[in-house]
């Protein structure tokens, strides 16, 4: 299924309505090639009533304008030093960026409106050297933005700040996005690069819980891109506030921002905070997913076909996995307890989230829950998987006698002529 299929959008929308997503573009992502592909992409998200707040970066720009002038420039993310000339190209490229940014979103019928909602101080006197008209947030307008936004108005957020006095300050925008998103109470932060994602020793993360990310950056901080590490540090200071995902995404890749948000694994790297994976019993409501989920894997002759009646009788057998409440895998674990075993078995992983480790991890759920019931002893079938289970999940190839005498008719009446296959567990 395509990601911009409105099937698979539809399940999201209840969880996204009227809520605030911050997008962060780089400005590199800004440029003639990629800006009105990214901007429809707001468009469908604003369309399904999802609140946009974009902020970009402009580095870039400022670099390009730089060159034209002759003129050089250290600052270009609004984390160094911002010398006065500095500061006044910043101001060109930023504002003229921002002017691209409104004829971009008046083109796709979105009101929108550029805010001084960012109040900055100075970054001050680090180590000895005086960082000048470089600043760091000291608040967000909510006010402000609160209002636009529930007029239906866009707002876009420069890299600048301003204080009191009416002073301008180069601010990094990463760090514009991070404040943004904890103090608006957004539900997704979202980096818009022009990489992939967070990659690490030539791997790129799917998943990471933010624990994991701080280690990183506290260890081995330069694994990651360069250009990325402010990113990884926004999104550990926004999940940490209370934002419960950020997304790093490559903004080049058509429909980036609809293939990220409305699919379960997503394009780049999604950085959360609470629980973002799940394993539990299934329910009543949850036996239509199961053999939705399924079909497929019956129709080849992998598992064994399950009615709803089927499935109800034996509800408490079965198990879901879920990635952000979105069922991805299933098992279902039958007890004989007068013989001292399970069976394992519906076990799948919808092909989407193979190699990810999921089997692996609904195999020792299944096992974990058979040893607290005291069993001796897992047994599982298999026509086209055994190979698996005996590497990966540490089965041998038994024979029908392994099996209780109520399932060995089963077995033999179904004519599958699947493997025995045996683990046990004491």
């Amino acid at each position: 299924m395509k990601p911009t299929d409105l099937r698979g959008i539809l399940r999201y929308i209840p969880r996204f309505r009227e809520r605030i997503f911050v997008l962060a573009v780089d400005g590199a992502v800004l440029t003639d090639e990629y800006i009105s592909n990214l901007l429809l992409d707001v468009a469908v998200l604003r369309s399904l009533n999802i609140r946009i707040v974009l902020v970009h970066g402009a580095a870039q720009q400022i670099s390009q304008l730089a060159a034209e002038q002759g003129i050089a420039v250290s600052n270009l993310d609004g984390t160094g030093i911002t010398d006065a000339e500095t500061l006044k190209v910043a101001l060109t490229a930023a504002n003229r960026l921002t002017h691209e940014i409104l004829e971009g979103l008046s083109a796709n019928d979105l009101r929108a409106a550029c805010t001084n909602a960012i109040i900055a101080h100075p970054l001050g006197i680090l180590s000895g050297v005086d960082h000048q008209f470089t600043g760091k947030v000291e608040r967000v307008d909510t006010e402000l933005l609160q209002t636009l936004l529930a007029q239906g108005i866009l707002p876009v957020v420069p890299p600048l700040g301003f204080d009191g006095d009416g002073k301008t300050y180069r601010v990094n925008s990463d760090a514009i996005a991070a404040a943004l998103a904890d103090q608006l109470k957004a539900i997704k932060l979202i980096f818009v690069t022009s990489q992939d994602g967070l990659s690490r020793q030539g791997r790129l993360l799917r998943q990471v819980p933010v624990e994991e990310l701080k280690q990183v950056l506290a260890q081995a901080a330069g694994e990651l891109a360069p250009e990325l590490v402010s990113k990884a540090r926004a999104a550990v200071q926004a999940c940490e506030a209370g934002v419960p995902r950020v997304h790093i995404i490559n903004g080049r890749v058509d429909e980036c921002l609809l293939a990220e948000v409305f699919s379960n694994e997503g394009i780049g790297t999604l950085v959360y905070a609470n629980e973002y994976q799940q394993i539990r019993q299934a329910k009543k409501k949850d036996i239509r997913s199961l053999l939705i989920l399924t079909k497929n894997s019956v129709i080849n002759s992998e598992l064994v076909k399950r009615t709803r009646t089927t499935i109800e009788k034996q509800l408490g057998d079965y198990y879901l996995f879920e990635i952000d409440k979105n069922p991805v895998a299933c098992v279902a674990l039958h007890v004989y307890p007068e013989f001292n075993k399970g069976e394992l078995a519906f076990l799948f992983v919808s092909p989407a989230h193979e190699n990810q480790g999921i089997g692996r991890k609904l195999v020792q759920f299944a096992e974990t829950k058979a040893r607290e019931l005291g069993l001796a002893e897992v047994v599982t079938l298999s026509t086209q998987a055994f190979t698996w289970f005996q590497s990966k999940a540490g089965f041998v190839e038994g024979t029908g006698d392994d099996l209780p005498p109520a399932r060995r008719e089963k077995y033999e009446a179904s004519g599958r002529n699947s493997k025995v296959l045996v683990k046990r567990l004491r």
